[in-house]
């Protein structure tokens, strides 16, 4: 069985023959500064995180007479792309776009290739402007890329895999062509679900009680948990019936940093930090008896700022006293602590009883769908005309502020990307009134939203 074809296009010099030799493992294709280097096109056996493709390495696309030498390399470069499964569509993010770019998408727009849009040469930060110019070629979010230093593979692999293995991605973070009535992203694959706190907050006893079997060590000692435990399970929704996948991750308990001196203890917790990175949605787990602390905060903390969505579960509540103001107090000390996330989810649980448990897994699931979320592009311009109408950007120093526009680069956490003039001068404030709104509006409820700020040039600021 042959193996998929994978076609890389682009203009001269933007780094295509290192991307081949990248993707090959072996300096095959000839690379130098100056432009035209390859000619023919060159075929490779690919392998990338265990997908396993044909990569072909094509001469750069110039704009020249069909009989003169660059004319014919185009030729080559179309051809191509007769039976090519995906098309990687290369620019330089250093340099910017130019207008041969744009021609080369305006061809590829006419074929039936899918497109996979690569902002090559975006190690640091020189080529953040060109990335995000890129999204105006209108093939969703370009993968931020170093083919000399072999960055932006990970993202590559999730772009290809559902074209070369027709599966899902695990995390699908593109950008779909903005026609306007996008569907909602449908999550897929098992629930990620980790579980963090303070130790003795009875994180493992409470995997324990959702899988109803003792799977994970536990006991009165705090910190008997030191590696992060992935559990695969189904949970059973008690209102259809239907049995949903979810992988359980206990993790160790998370002290504040100055107690932890133990070596064993730093790796641990180290351990769980990286169990949140690899989380869809994290439960932090209050121990009732103790309430709330300072070091929960921080926890919750580390959480909203990697962009995990968060549950806070009170633990133990069958042994709460004064439960009604215990939960009061914790809920008003979190919008309090947590103001940049307001209204997040506190329920109260029992590992012991199993007070809870279902409501808890039920919860995360909804939560997922909110940080999945994709608002369809007509009702996201319409919510920020409406945001502008009834609260205009200020004007400091007598300066108009001009917001332009705003479109939604991400998801899983729903990232939006704000464009304008002056942008430098907008309050935060006034940032916080826009993520607010989203957040209320646009059903984002208490995911955290992140919004970035890219003001046009100015040629005559000089």
């Amino acid at each position: 069985m042959a193996l998929p074809q994978v076609i890389i296009i682009g203009r001269p010099n933007v780094g295509k023959s290192t991307l081949f030799n990248r993707l090959i493992g072996k300096k095959l294709a000839l690379v130098d500064d100056q432009p035209g280097v390859t000619r023919d096109r060159r075929y490779g056996e690919a392998h990338l995180l265990g997908l396993d493709f044909t990569i072909v390495d094509t001469a750069g696309w110039e704009d020249l007479d069909a009989n003169s030498l660059p004319g014919r390399m185009r030729q080559q470069t179309e051809a191509s792309l007769v039976g090519a499964d995906v098309a990687l569509f290369v620019i330089d993010s250093r340099a910017g776009l130019t207008p041969m770019d744009e021609e080369i998408a305006r061809y590829l727009r006419q074929s039936t290739v899918p497109v996979v849009l690569i902002a090559n040469k975006a190690e640091g930060r020189a080529g953040d402007s060109g990335l995000y110019e890129a999204f105006s070629l209108g093939f969703g979010e370009p993968i931020a890329f170093s083919a000399e230093h072999g960055e932006g593979l990970g993202d590559l692999f999730a772009a290809l895999r559902p074209h070369l293995e027709g599966a899902e991605p695990e995390d699908d973070y593109g950008l779909p062509e903005q026609s306007g009535d996008e569907d909602e992203e449908v999550p897929s694959g098992p629930l990620k679900l980790a579980i963090v706190g303070r130790p003795n907050a009875g994180k493992s006893t409470l995997i324990n009680a959702l899988l109803r079997e003792d799977r994970l060590l536990t006991g009165p000692e705090a910190g008997i948990t030191r590696d992060s435990i992935a559990v695969d399970w189904s949970w059973t929704d008690p209102d259809s019936g239907e049995e949903r996948p979810v992988r359980l991750i206990d993790t160790a308990g998370m002290r504040k940093k100055a107690l932890v001196v133990d070596k064993l203890e730093k790796l641990a917790v180290a351990d769980a930090r990286h169990a949140v990175d690899f989380a869809e949605v994290v439960v932090l787990l209050l121990d009732a008896t103790r309430g709330l602390e300072h070091q929960d905060l921080k926890i919750a903390s580390l959480v909203l700022e990697e962009g995990r969505a968060l549950i806070v579960a009170i633990n133990k509540w069958d042994v709460a006293e004064d439960a009604s103001a215990l939960f009061n107090g914790i809920r008003s000390a979190l919008d309090e602590g947590l103001s940049q996330v307001r209204g997040l989810p506190v329920l109260s649980v029992s590992a012991r009883t199993g007070k809870g448990l279902d409501q808890l897994i039920k919860a995360a699931f909804e939560l997922r769908d909110a940080w999945s979320k994709r608002v369809p592009t007509a009702l996201l311009n319409r919510w920020f005309d409406e945001a502008l109408g009834k609260n205009p950007p200020p004007a400091p120093g007598g300066k108009r502020i001009k917001l332009r526009y705003i479109t939604q680069a991400r998801v899983r956490p729903p990232s939006f990307v704000l464009f304008g003039t002056r942008l430098e001068e907008l309050p935060t404030s006034y940032q916080r009134y826009l993520v607010n709104g989203m957040r209320r509006d646009l059903g984002f409820d208490a995911v955290p939203v992140r919004l970035t700020l890219r003001s046009s040039k100015n040629p005559f600021k000089k």
